[in-house]
């Protein structure tokens, strides 16, 4: 089974300061407070770290397209159980906006014990996220 959540927000800001926020995961306790920290070498193919509240997964970065987009795919203990990729997409609106999208695709066969959470809360931290990421993109 798999399970999509899409979020997005428009942000005053061009995509590349807006991009550059989202690289900088050395603040990202400053505004944060979904993703807590994320370290390692941000190359495709590579595994990284990734903090979340409570929890701690190294996925492998997919795709690395500078001011676009970066998207990695964790696994919960093994590929299969509960797997996740996870995408953020930046588009130039051509106004001096940026539309900022954070989306996952969930699969695995654990997925439907998390539907109603994932509706619910992953959906609200990532919602919480984008506010945050607005809201910094547009005061700094």
């Amino acid at each position: 089974m798999a399970k999509q959540i899409t979020t997005s927000i428009t942000i005053n800001a061009s995509k590349e300061k807006v991009w550059n926020i989202l690289m900088d995961f050395e603040n990202y306790s400053k505004w944060n407070s979904f993703i807590k920290a994320i370290s390692g070498d941000l190359k495709v193919g590579n595994k990284i770290h990734v903090e979340l509240s409570g929890m701690t997964f190294n996925p492998v970065i997919k795709i690395l397209d500078k001011n676009l987009e970066l998207k990695w795919l964790g696994s919960l203990w093994f590929k299969g159980l509960f797997d996740g990729e996870h995408k953020f997409k930046l588009t130039d609106n051509g106004n001096g906006t940026t539309y900022f999208e954070q989306s996952e695709i969930f699969s695995g066969i654990l997925v439907p014990l998390f539907s109603k959470s994932l509706d619910t809360n992953t959906k609200a931290n990532f919602e919480q996220m984008n506010n945050e990421l607005k809201l910094r993109a547009e005061n700094i």
